[in-house]
């Protein structure tokens, strides 16, 4: 048996960063690792620039994704004004304000860029210990942090935050496929009780829709780690391990690494059984 935390992760709009080259910022269909550390990160109250303490968050825990709904694609064409780089050595900078105020109006840059986000994406998420260490928080403690996080939560940019509570819980199970089913068995209520706050207009959400009619006939899709061998398995057979380029190496110059990821359908139909 092992110990996983899961939480959901639904926004309006979100951002699933993959390999950005030049004017084009794609977006993947579900949240790779360097995504969900940076959120626990966030949560926990740790900056950007504490590389050592994000790092041990990565190595320390295992990861698992599952795709519900991958989101409709939207792109934005964006632009952006910006002073050259020898300007901003000049001027001290720690707001967007303070950036423009480095340069005249005239001499401002700008930038152009395809920025892809998803529309109405709905994802599980699991994380797993994967070492005693005293260095990184406990389950319980990242749970504790998830429900009242130290900084403001959003789903890959800032212009995405987060349109219902993570709800984090704590279950023991002999795989990640019975862990999913534990969340997703009551998933319906769970998302009533989340939405029965003042001023929630309630027509917005179905209140007595079974899974299978909230999400549709598609298949769902289990993303996860291949690494340590005291990971819990999947419950499902691999269909794919593909590379993705999301291990963070250093949040301040947004360097990545390689990580293997194994992919498998789940039918729906099975989500709720």
């Amino acid at each position: 048996m092992a110990e996983i935390l899961l939480f959901r992760l639904y926004a309006p709009l979100a951002s699933f960063g993959t390999v950005a080259v030049g004017e084009q910022r794609p977006s993947q269909t579900h949240p790779g690792k360097s995504l969900i550390v940076g959120l626990l990160g966030a949560a926990l109250g740790i900056r950007r620039d504490e590389e050592a303490r994000l790092a041990g968050l990565s190595s320390a825990y295992g990861l698992a994704v599952l795709q519900l709904r991958p989101g409709q694609l939207l792109r934005d064409y964006h632009t952006a004004q910006v002073p050259s780089q020898t300007d901003l050595k000049k001027a001290p900078h720690f707001t967007r304000r303070d950036e423009l105020r480095a340069a005249p109006r005239s001499e401002l840059n700008t930038i152009l860029s395809a920025r892809d986000y998803r529309s109405e994406a709905l994802h599980v998420i699991a994380v797993w210990r994967r070492a005693d260490s005293t260095e990184t928080p406990t389950l319980p403690e990242l749970a504790t942090a998830l429900e009242r996080p130290r900084f403001t939560l959003y789903v890959g940019r800032k212009s995405c935050p987060l349109a219902f509570p993570l709800a984090p819980q704590i279950v023991d199970a002999p795989d990640l496929l019975s862990a999913f089913k534990v969340e997703l068995t009551d998933f319906s209520s769970r998302w009533q009780i989340v939405s029965s706050g003042p001023g929630f207009d309630r027509r917005l959400l179905p209140q007595r829709l079974g899974i299978g009619r909230l999400l549709g006939t598609d298949p769902a899709w289990l993303f996860w780690e291949d690494g340590d061998a005291a990971d819990p398995p999947s419950g499902l057979e691999t269909l794919q391990t593909h590379t993705r380029n999301d291990a963070s190496l250093s949040r301040k110059r947004w360097q990545f690494g390689p990580r293997l990821e194994q992919m498998a359908a789940w039918p729906k139909a099975e989500l709720s059984a």
